[in-house]
């Protein structure tokens, strides 16, 4: 099988940096790390959140109690919203400053945690802006500490070195990778997600598989990468649909939630490519598009182009969801078909004119996906020859 392809001559960096607390019950241990803000001299802290799930999961009440009991000074951000802004960044940045916040706790899904790191360069950068990051007018070398309280089962940012914020006046999505935005500690917590609703539970599932099918088949994939997507895609597979009919089976959530952690550091250790790059630019154009939807939309198509590339890997991890794949190059059509076939089964049905895109988008889609800064790298990434032919033909099979 793959083994025996590994390209053991070349030199892989493995990654794994940020104490995660992962359990229910876990979000106790906030009091520990507020302690240990303290212990660091952090006295004052920006709150990086959205306008209501930190308070109805039941963060919100640990996290106050926490500070207060240190005494550490704390100011609330809480307008983040889904596919976060450039400006919201800085609107978050500027009350920290104004504050002297010495770190910062991100309290959400993908979105205000990424806002939180981005926020975290600010106050070390002062004279800088979100812009400058995203436009990658410099290359931060260090940020506040961030503290990231996760509350979906998809990103994987809590223990990632990624951020994603949109530019909408440009109609971009960039991702940054630095390490100084590894976030000091963070907490999954099985409990504090209960409450996603069953479309956010299925789309954030979703991002994880993406996150392992990318990582796994790069060009950097090691087999530590595929070891991880082995098992991410085992545990969606399994656990993803007991969550879907039991939404507060605290044992499937678990799973989830590990699951999505490994998973991101998957892909913090083997990168991303061809989905990732893709649905930048389709949120971007639409920010009321769910990122996990719009990658399952584009799954297919994507395994379709890679699968002769990387036949035997993909056979291999997809094998809980996609079952009798041999890792032959002729199974793209199998394959492709297969995961159509569990995305419907999980409730993903919509193709992208569903979501009001039609042909005559593909151009524009296309040009986006090469111009936006940082998704080069991504599609440099990937296993095949990433060129606009193929970017094309992914939007085109996914309409």
């Amino acid at each position: 099988m793959w083994e025996s392809k590994m390209a053991i001559n070349e030199i892989r960096e493995i990654r794994c940096k940020t104490t995660v607390y992962l359990g229910v019950g876990a979000i106790e241990k906030i009091y520990d790390i507020a302690s240990n803000l303290k212990n660091m001299n952090i006295d004052k802290v920006l709150i990086v959140t959205g306008r209501g799930a930190y308070k109805k999961t039941g963060a919100w009440e640990y996290v106050e109690k926490a500070l207060e009991k240190e005494n550490i000074t704390y100011i609330l951000y809480n307008e983040v919203t889904p596919n976060p802004t450039v400006d919201q960044v800085d609107e978050a940045a500027r009350m920290g400053n104004e504050l002297g916040a010495k770190a910062v706790i991100g309290i959400g899904g993908g979105s205000p945690i990424d806002a939180a790191k981005s926020v975290a360069i600010l106050l070390e950068y002062k004279d800088k802006t979100a812009r400058d990051i995203y436009e990658f007018k410099f290359t931060p070398e260090k940020a506040a500490p961030v503290i990231a309280i996760n509350l979906t089962h998809g990103t994987g940012t809590e223990g990632d070195r990624f951020a994603v914020v949109s530019i909408p006046e440009k109609e971009y999505k960039p991702a940054i990778a630095y390490d100084c935005i590894y976030p000091l500690y963070a907490i999954d917590d099985p409990q504090l997600m209960v409450k996603l609703p069953i479309h956010q539970t299925c789309y954030v599932s979703v991002d994880a598989i993406n996150h392992v099918v990318e990582a796994s088949t790069s060009k950097v994939a090691n087999p530590y990468t595929i070891l991880l997507a082995k098992e991410t895609v085992r545990l969606v597979s399994r656990y993803l649909p007991q969550a879907l009919q039991h939404p507060g089976d605290l044992t499937a959530r678990y799973y989830l939630t590990y699951a999505s952690l490994i998973a991101g550091i998957c892909f913090d250790n083997g990168l991303l490519h061809f989905t990732h790059a893709l649905e930048h630019p389709l949120s971007g154009v639409k920010p009321d598009l769910s990122h996990g939807l719009g990658l399952g939309i584009l799954l297919p198509s994507v395994i379709k182009e890679i699968y002769p590339s990387v036949s035997e890997v993909l056979a291999d991890i997809l094998s809980p969801i996609v079952c009798g794949l041999e890792g032959n190059p002729g199974e793209a059509e199998i394959a492709a078909k297969g995961i159509e076939k569990w995305l419907y089964s999980i409730g993903i049905t919509e193709k992208l004119t569903d979501l009001g895109f039609k042909e005559n988008d593909v151009e524009k889609l296309t040009k986006l996906a090469f111009e936006t800064p940082s998704l080069d790298l991504l599609l440099s990434m990937a296993p095949i020859d990433a060129d606009e032919k193929v970017v094309s033909n992914i939007f085109r099979n996914s309409l």
